[in-house]
């Protein structure tokens, strides 16, 4: 009992100051890891080996791997000849260089991930709002909504997905056939939405237009060696996550194995990719794996699994609307990663319950009954942390890189697009949700 009441209070005090931003997130989960291991609530062994309470490498070196590979991609040019080619495509109009800038955040946050995108795309941008004496606000809201939709239809493309498909043994194929015919609906609303909503915010100048169109796109590739290499890699590596569930490779395994053929073949100093990588993000993921770890061997989520059940009666529909709709909800009033890693267990337990006393982890997890409750936890995540402007990593990450440059957004303006993308955005999954997996079950 002392165990539980420990670990829900680490939890949970870990959980405000997160939220307040008083202190940096992956120090708040470091210690909160350290107290979950001086309590000896986990031993040090069940913390960085168990496979149910412990860290999940997967999720660290799938991240760490693909951080790599676009570490280096990055200085071939590639991501802005590709934000100046479209903006060119648009002939230099505000409406159609938005819609563009979105699609091509949107497609490459599905097959790299939506933190790296906006990282890449966000000073080009500023770039063409410039030159065009515009606003870069509503372009960087735009964007990043748009690379939280994209990165909800892989599993590489956003965090929560990477912790979910680990955690559910499912693979790259398993997300884009459940996922990614519901994101091209979702993104088609989206860009309708936007059009019908900028119409008539832009007003340019034919001689700024003109001052778009002068820019020389092919100048953007500093290393057309290193391109061609980087994306022979990166194709061979998307076919490797495609293939790789015949053969039982993990997609970081596949991701492993690509930046070390890129660190190789590119002949790059490996300590500037290495640099590159974001260990902010991988110790948050650390820490908090620890945390929730203990969460679950103390007997917390069991507890919170009996809840659910004993409120919907066991019925997955019902009960997979409402991990889909309070999944969204609290992904857009706090960051989704730590949702996702308290949620991943009480799902599980929920399949506990089903299966009969015995069943194997992967029996759990992969029972049919339960998998319409992690296509919901991973859409509620992902899509509701377009819901405010601390809802995603993506989200925090173009605020502050937008304060730098001078341009501040404030709450209520990202909540302006945020929130009525996101409403309309899990409406559509809910309804694709009971068609697919309750009325037409394919």
């Amino acid at each position: 009992m002392l165990n539980l009441v420990v670990s829900t209070a680490i939890f949970v005090v870990a959980y405000i100051i997160i939220v307040t931003e008083r202190i940096h997130k992956t120090v708040v989960v470091l210690v909160g890891a350290g107290l979950i291991l001086l309590f000896n609530i986990l031993t040090q062994n069940e913390a960085f080996f168990s496979d149910v309470y412990g860290i999940d490498y997967n999720v660290i070196f799938l991240l760490i791997g693909m951080m790599i590979i676009v570490s280096i991609m990055k200085r071939t040019g590639i991501f802005q000849f590709l934000t100046i080619w479209s903006a060119q495509k648009a002939k230099g109009d505000p409406l159609k260089i938005l819609i563009a800038l979105s699609l091509i955040t949107a497609v490459l946050s599905a097959f790299l991930d939506n933190v790296t995108m906006i990282i890449l795309i966000a000073p080009v941008t500023f770039l063409i709002a410039d030159r065009l004496r515009l606003d870069p606000v509503p372009f960087l809201i735009t964007e990043v909504i748009a690379s939280n939709i994209g990165g909800t239809a892989t599993i590489i493309g956003d965090p929560p997905n990477i912790m979910v498909g680990s955690k559910a043994l499912l693979g790259f194929n398993d997300f884009i056939i459940n996922l990614a015919p519901l994101i091209i609906v979702i993104l088609a609303v989206f860009i309708i939405v936007i059009r019908y909503a900028f119409r008539k915010s832009f007003k340019v100048e034919e001689d700024l237009k003109k001052e778009i169109m002068s820019l020389k796109a092919s100048e953007s590739i500093e290393n057309p060696k290193l391109l061609t290499i980087s994306l022979i890699i990166l194709g061979l590596v998307m076919v490797g996550f495609v293939v790789g569930n015949f053969f039982d490779y993990k997609p970081a395994t596949i991701a492993i194995i690509g930046a070390g053929l890129l660190l190789l073949f590119s002949r790059d100093e490996p300590t500037k990719a290495l640099l590159d990588i974001e260990w902010n993000t991988i110790f948050f993921f650390i820490g908090l794996f620890i945390i929730v770890g203990g969460m679950v061997k103390s007997g917390v989520i069991k507890m919170l699994a009996d809840g659910v059940i004993n409120l919907t009666g066991g019925n997955i529909l019902i009960t997979s609307v409402i991990v889909l709709w309070i999944s969204a909800i609290f992904s857009a009033l706090i960051d989704n990663v730590p949702y996702t890693a308290a949620m991943i267990p009480l799902v599980i337990e929920i399949g506990r319950h089903i299966m009969p006393a015995g069943a194997s982890y992967a029996e759990i997890v992969q029972n049919p009954t339960i998998m319409p409750l992690w296509w919901a936890l991973a859409l509620g995540a992902c899509l509701g942390g377009n819901g405010t402007i601390i809802g995603a990593s993506a989200n925090v990450i173009m605020v502050g890189i937008s304060e730098r440059a001078g341009y501040k957004i404030t709450f209520m303006r990202f909540l302006k697009y945020g929130l009525p993308i996101t409403g309309i955005s899990v409406f559509i999954s809910m309804i694709y949700l009971l068609l697919r997996y309750f009325v037409f079950k394919f």
